[in-house]
C-alpha cells in the first residue's frame, strides 16, 4: 500500500483511472480513491472515435478488440415521422483504425480501464469515501473522507486529482458551479433485449431518432442482444401533462412520438428499471488552484446528445496526467502552472457546446448547411468525432447564419490569486 503518494486522485471512473495510468506510466506513485465497490452501474455507453488515441496511449485499444462489446463503425439519425438517414461511417471521412470503436457496457469498461491502470503501477482503493479536500493556506493538500471500514481517513499528497464526477467534490466544497441554463433537460432510459438491429456494419450504430420539441431518443446496441434506449428532454415537455407524473408511463408515451423507434422496439422485453437524471450541463468556475487539478464530469458536464462525455473524461484523464507529471517536475504545482492544460481543455469543450447549441435550434437542417457549406463538411464530422484540437471559427462563423451560437463561458481558467476556496472570490 502506498502511504506517501505524489499525487491522489478522486474517483476511478474514466477520468480518474485513465490520469492515474498516465501517471503511473510517468512513474509517479498515485492513489486513486472511489466510494464505491466494482461493478457498479454508469450511463454513458457509446465511444466516439477520438477516444482512440486516448485508449491506445494507456494500452486499452487491443483489449477492447479481443472483448465482447458491440462495434461502432457509424451514426445515423431518424426524423419524427420515422425516416431513416444512411448511416454515415467514420471510415468515410478518414483512413484510421479510430474508424471503428465501441459501444460499451459501462459497469465492464471501467473496470477495464482500472485493471489497466493498476496493471501499470497505480494503487485503487474501492469503498473509501473522499468528501473534502483538504485546504491548507489556500492550497489543495489531500483528501478526507471515511475508508473501507468506515473509520475517518485523512490522506496528503503534493497534488489532487478530482475526477469524482457529478459528484463534483470540489465545485460542491467551494461553491463553484456554474449552470448552462439553455442546455438543461432530463433523461428517462432503460434496456430491452430482442429489439431491431439494422444488418451489417450498421447495426451497431448510435441512432438518435427526434420527438417534438427538439427532444430525440438514444438508441445504443450493446453485447448479449441488449439496447439502450434513452430520451432526452426539456423538464416541461416530459411532464407537460399533470396527470401522467410517472417515468415509466412518460417513457412509454414519448416512444410513440416516433414510428421508427415504435417499430424497433415493438419485438423487444425491457428488461431493467426505467431510470431518470436532470442533464443539467455546468461547468466549474475553476479547472484548477494550488495543489488540484479538475478532470471529467468533475469539472463539467456537456449535453450527451453527441456521446461526448465518456471522450472527455478519456482525454481529460490524459491530459490531467501529464500536467500534473510536468508541473511536479518543475517544482510548480499551483493553479497557474494550469493554465495551457486549462485552455485546451475549455477550448475542446467549446467545440462541442456550440454543436450541441445548434443541434437544438430549430433552423438547423444539417442537410441545408453542408449544401451551403461543402467545404465545412470535414470540419463538421472532426467536430462530432471528437478531433477537437483544431480551430472551428469558420465551421460556427457559417452556422451562425442558421443558428444563434452561444458565446465561450467566461470561466474554467485556473484560481490563480489566494482568494477564498468558499465560492467568493477567484
Amino acid at each position: 500500500m502506498i502511504t506517501n503518494p505524489d499525487v491522489i486522485v478522486v474517483g476511478a471512473g474514466p477520468a480518474g483511472t485513465t490520469a492515474a495510468c498516465v501517471l503511473a506510466m510517468h512513474g509517479r506513485k498515485v492513489v486513486c480513491l472511489d466510494k464505491a465497490a466494482f461493478p457498479r452501474y454508469h450511463i454513458g455507453e457509446s465511444l466516439i472515435p477520438y477516444t482512440y488515441f486516448t485508449l491506445a496511449r494507456i494500452g486499452m485499444v487491443d483489449k477492447l478488440r479481443e472483448s465482447h462489446f458491440t462495434k461502432k463503425y457509424s451514426i445515423c439519425f431518424v426524423s419524427q415521422s420515422g425516416k431513416q438517414s444512411q448511416p454515415f461511417f467514420f471510415d468515410s471521412h478518414f483512413d484510421h483504425p479510430a474508424t471503428q470503436t465501441w459501444q460499451v457496457r459501462r459497469s465492464e469498461f471501467d473496470a477495464m480501464l482500472r485493471d489497466n491502470a493498476t496493471a501499470k503501477g497505480a494503487e485503487i482503493r474501492h469503498d473509501v469515501a473522499a468528501d473534502k479536500l483538504i485546504v491548507e493556506n489556500n492550497r489543495v493538500v489531500g483528501v478526507s473522507g471515511k475508508d473501507a471500514d468506515g473509520k475517518p481517513f485523512a490522506l496528503r499528497a503534493s497534488m489532487t486529482i478530482d475526477a469524482s464526477g457529478r459528484d463534483a467534490l470540489a465545485v460542491n466544497q467551494f461553491g463553484w458551479r456554474m449552470p448552462d441554463k439553455p442546455l438543461d433537460r432530463f433523461a428517462i432510459w432503460t434496456y430491452w433485449k430482442g429489439a431491431v438491429r439494422d444488418p451489417g456494419r450498421a447495426g451497431g450504430a448510435t441512432t438518435v431518432a427526434y420527438i417534438p420539441d427538439k427532444g430525440w431518443f438514444w438508441y445504443i446496441p450493446l453485447h448479449d442482444d441488449i439496447m439502450s434506449v434513452g430520451v432526452v428532454a426539456k423538464k416541461e415537455y416530459l411532464f407537460r401533462d399533470q396527470a401522467v407524473q410517472d417515468i415509466a408511463k412518460i417513457y412509454q408515451r414519448e416512444i410513440k412520438e416516433n414510428v421508427w423507434l415504435t417499430e424497433h422496439l415493438a419485438p423487444a422485453t425491457q428488461c431493467d428499471e426505467v431510470r431518470i437524471t436532470n442533464e443539467y450541463s455546468y461547468r466549474a468556475k475553476h479547472c484548477a488552484m494550488d495543489g488540484l487539478v479538475l478532470a471529467g464530469d468533475s469539472f463539467n458536464f456537456l449535453d450527451p446528445v453527441f456521446s461526448s462525455g465518456a471522450f472527455f473524461a478519456l482525454k481529460s484523464g490524459e491530459m490531467a496526467g501529464d500536467a500534473v507529471h510536468e508541473a511536479l517536475k518543475k517544482g510548480d504545482t499551483s493553479g497557474a502552472s494550469f493554465t495551457a492544460y486549462g485552455k485546451r481543455y475549455c477550448d475542446g469543450i467549446e467545440a462541442m457546446r456550440k454543436l450541441v447549441y445548434a443541434f437544438y435550434d430549430e433552423r438547423v437542417n444539417y442537410g441545408h448547411f453542408i449544401r451551403k457549406y461543402p467545404e465545412l463538411k470535414a470540419d463538421l464530422t472532426d467536430c462530432i468525432i471528437g478531433a477537437v484540437d483544431k480551430d472551428f471559427g469558420p465551421l460556427f462563423k457559417a452556422f451562425a447564419e442558421f443558428a444563434e451560437i452561444p458565446a465561450e463561458l467566461p470561466f474554467g481558467a485556473p484560481l490563480t490569486s489566494a482568494v477564498s476556496t468558499t465560492g467568493k472570490g477567484g
